[in-house]
């Protein structure tokens, strides 16, 4: 009760929390590369502007992966990253199973200075559309 009674009282610096809160998350999101939809990405690798980084563990890379993709499993990307030299001049977008890693992966590859962007909706959104995948490594 005394909860809201504080927000009806203070509504200005309450307010003024949620824009700021709102405003974090966004720059925090952006950090991690633009979102990128699925059509973008093709036209990325058809025009071989962009390499795709897949950062989901080799087991679900094998079931299935969009072809060209490099594996590379966020929970190895710190120590492995230097093996995307060779692509420093594309667009690196990273693909993971539903968005939970691309973040924190773009971060890191931005970190190393990397163009990065991430596959908006990530392997789920990509077989929704019934798009192409590829199996094994």
């Amino acid at each position: 009760m005394k909860f809201f009674l504080f927000i009806g009282e203070q509504w200005l610096l309450v307010s003024i929390l949620l824009v700021l809160v709102y405003v974090y998350i966004l720059y925090e999101r952006d950090r991690g590369g633009k979102s990128i939809g699925q059509n973008e990405l093709v036209a990325l690798l058809n025009s071989e502007h962009a390499a795709l980084v897949d950062v989901r563990p080799s087991g679900d890379f094998t079931d299935g992966h969009i072809h060209g993709a490099i594996s590379i499993p966020h929970t190895k990307l710190s120590s492995r990253h230097v093996e995307l030299v060779r692509e420093k001049d594309k667009v690196l977008v990273v693909v993971d199973q539903y968005g939970q890693h691309a973040g924190s992966a773009g971060k890191l590859l931005s970190s190393e200075g990397y163009n990065v962007r991430r596959l908006s909706g990530g392997m789920v959104e990509w077989r929704g559309q019934n798009l192409p995948v590829v199996k094994g490594s």
